[in-house]
């Protein structure tokens, strides 16, 4: 009886394992979309949020070293728009043709445009007394946060999809996936963003990357084209 109960325990995990694995995308925006709306509730009502108390008694209080300084500055420069510049130039010339690039460049440029409209809709003031590096404008969403999520995590894309080596897969998987949180985390320790700017900034490029391959990228790759080799 009590390994039946164990079999329909492991088909019944199994199929909502293959549910969730189907559904990837929506379960995506799904969940993003709640974790923003509940910052967002928050940031309306000028309430103090747990999640910026705790990172800033753990990354500015604690963690801040003169050593590690410019470190967190080198982070939160790929996230630049000269660094950018430089980077999608990179993609446009190594990967063949010219699509991936201008799916990159089309990508980048529009994850601008909605971050700019909604710091002007919201219009967050940043951190302010313990700001290691000289901003302006406003701070939510995050706009480092949003671009180093869409520009990153679409190369972390087409790299899954398309990339054949598994080792070097998965190499440049982690690679990107450090990038991306460390320019949050750079965000935050430099000071000039609270850390629910940067999760509301990931969580909304998360859903825009969602929609985007799903959308917009077979639009710009032909059917069978490979933009990683």
């Amino acid at each position: 009886m009590s390994s039946g109960k164990g079999r329909d325990s492991k088909t019944i995990a199994s199929q909502f394992c293959s549910l969730i694995r189907d559904n990837a995308r929506f379960v995506v925006i799904a969940v993003c979309s709640a974790m923003f709306v509940m910052i967002l509730e928050d940031v309306l009502e000028l309430e103090s949020m747990r999640l910026d108390r705790a990172a800033y008694w753990l990354i500015v209080e604690h963690l801040r070293r003169p050593w590690l300084t410019p470190i967190m500055e080198s982070f939160s420069a790929l996230a630049t728009p000269l660094t950018l510049l430089v980077l999608l130039l990179a993609v446009a010339a190594f990967a063949p043709g010219r699509r991936p690039g201008w799916c990159c460049a089309v990508n980048l440029g529009l994850v601008v445009l909605i971050n700019q409209a909604l710091k002007f809709i919201i219009q967050r003031p940043r951190p302010d007394g313990f700001r290691l590096a000289s901003v302006s404008g406003f701070s939510f969403p995050s706009g480092h946060s949003m671009v180093a999520m869409a520009f990153f995590g679409l190369l972390a894309w087409f790299v899954w999809k398309y990339e054949k080596d598994r080792r070097q897969r998965t190499l440049l998987l982690a690679a990107f996936g450090v990038v991306i949180v460390m320019v949050g985390v750079s965000r935050i320790y430099l000071g000039v963003h609270y850390a629910s700017d940067v999760v509301a900034g990931f969580c909304l490029s998360l859903i825009w990357l969602a929609l985007y391959t799903r959308i917009a990228v077979p639009l710009f790759l032909e059917d069978g084209e490979d933009p990683i080799h």
